[in-house]
């Protein structure tokens, strides 16, 4: 019997679509994978798995199955987007147990492909960290339990890293989707701002938020970002030669990268030479008031997600971020820091193609209960881990994190590439080298 575990999206979406496999059994196996793993992972708050089997059967009789680009993939969604019949608890217990009456959108675009829903993954209160844990759950690293798989979309990576789904849903407010991934050894990429329907909580974090896809190729990225966008992303039959800058630079005084993030780096631009690009090292010019500009951003977008919630039902560190959010709220509304920063960047972008730059400062925090711990100690852990994907949130523009060689304790390391708005295809084109040229375990030995 053929086993669909561990396959990619493409490769089971090829096979229910040749009727090689029935949506059911693709489903089921992956249910009972989640039922022997997850409790050692921690990936999803809820599963699906009575709707789940119902939905592929009824999926098995569609008659546009044959045409499907995700016929019967399996798929897990952040718990800050909605599915219908299922409440939204965004990690908190001030979130009412409400279940959604409509799928967002880009649940709506998942199901309308083929995919199905198996479960909705944890994240920490809010979505506001770095790490993921808290009263529905904690994620762990599947390649390392001890430490967490990161946040805010730590339980989708989980569940794809633990291979209990082949992709998954999250978003990236200040890194949410990149920190995880790093972590995980997963392919992600943040879309550029619009590419990608938003609509997350209140506002989408001043525009700064977006959806994205976590997979262990880049193809399944590139297909489920298809979905996503509704928009065809296919690869050049000829990757084109790019001007490529190498950074090892923190975005953030006072923060230090460690030696094995900066190895990476600088052996990525190496093969990236080797495949015919043009590298050079090169930093982008951060201004010296980034620190303060992401805090103000990343405080503020908690304040309005906390209006309307019972405070006394949040944790302390999630109180203290949005009180401190408050006092930044008309600044960061009005957008012109953002803008400032967007011009600053502009002539970079204008002579380098991609930036490639570490994707993490030094590997992910231990796994313990952050939501038990004070303020500062939460906001310390998570600037000095993950200094380099906020920028390009406050810009707007996309950016991708890529597996690229192993830590110390033998867990995934990464690199991160960005690109000006609208370069999403080009930053997919140079991952896709990345994959081929220096190729990567795509899940975790939990077996």
């Amino acid at each position: 019997m053929t086993s669909w575990v561990g396959r990619t999206a493409a490769e089971i979406a090829a096979a229910v679509r040749d009727k090689r496999a029935t949506p059911r059994e693709v489903v089921a196996e992956h249910l009972d994978r989640i039922e022997r793993l997850d409790g050692r992972v921690g990936a999803f708050r809820v599963v699906r798995a009575e709707a789940a089997l119902a939905e592929a059967d009824e999926l098995a009789s569609r008659d546009d199955l044959a045409e499907l680009p995700l016929a019967g993939v399996p798929v897990a969604v952040k718990d800050n987007l909605a599915v219908r019949g299922e409440s939204n608890r965004v990690g908190s217990a001030a979130t009412p147990d409400t279940p959604a009456t409509d799928d967002h959108v880009t649940v709506a675009r998942l199901r309308a492909a083929g995919a199905v829903v198996v479960g909705l993954t944890n994240v920490p209160e809010l979505c506001i960290f770095g790490t993921t844990e808290g009263v529905h759950g904690t994620a762990r690293n599947p390649w390392d339990p001890t430490r967490t798989a990161g946040g805010s979309s730590g339980g989708s990576a989980a569940a794809v890293a633990a291979g209990l789904v082949p992709i998954a849903l999250g978003n990236d407010g200040m890194g949410s989707l990149r920190i995880p991934a790093a972590n995980c050894g997963l392919v992600t990429i943040k879309p550029g701002h619009g590419v990608v329907p938003a609509g997350i909580s209140d506002g989408d974090w001043f525009g700064m938020s977006e959806n994205g896809p976590l997979a262990t190729t880049v193809e399944d990225a590139r297909l489920m970002l298809s979905v996503l966008a509704d928009t065809e992303t296919a690869p050049q039959s000829e990757p084109a030669m790019r001007k490529i800058a190498v950074s090892l630079r923190s975005p953030l005084a006072g923060v230090t990268i460690s030696a094995p993030y900066t190895t990476a780096a600088r052996d990525a631009g190496g093969v990236l030479i080797k495949a015919g690009h043009q590298v050079r090292r090169a930093d982008p010019p951060y201004p010296l008031s980034l620190s303060t500009m992401s805090l103000a951003h990343w405080t503020a977008g908690t304040a309005v997600d906390a209006q309307g919630l019972d405070s006394r039902l949040l944790t302390r560190r999630t109180r203290v971020h949005a009180t401190i959010g408050r006092r930044f709220l008309s600044r960061v509304r009005n957008g012109d820091s953002r803008d400032r920063l967007r011009r600053r960047m502009e002539p970079f972008f204008a002579e380098y193609d991609v930036l490639l730059t570490p994707a993490l400062a030094r590997r992910s925090p231990r796994s313990v209960a952050w939501h038990e711990r004070g303020w500062l100690a939460n906001i310390l852990v998570n600037t000095n881990y993950s200094p380099l994907t906020p920028p390009w949130n406050l810009t707007g523009w996309p950016a991708m994190s890529v597996p690229f060689g192993t830590l110390p304790s033998g867990a995934p390391c990464a690199v991160q590439l960005v690109g000006r708005p609208g370069s999403e295809a080009m930053l997919l084109e140079v991952a896709q080298q990345l994959e081929k040229l220096h190729p990567w375990q795509r899940t975790a030995p939990l077996d």
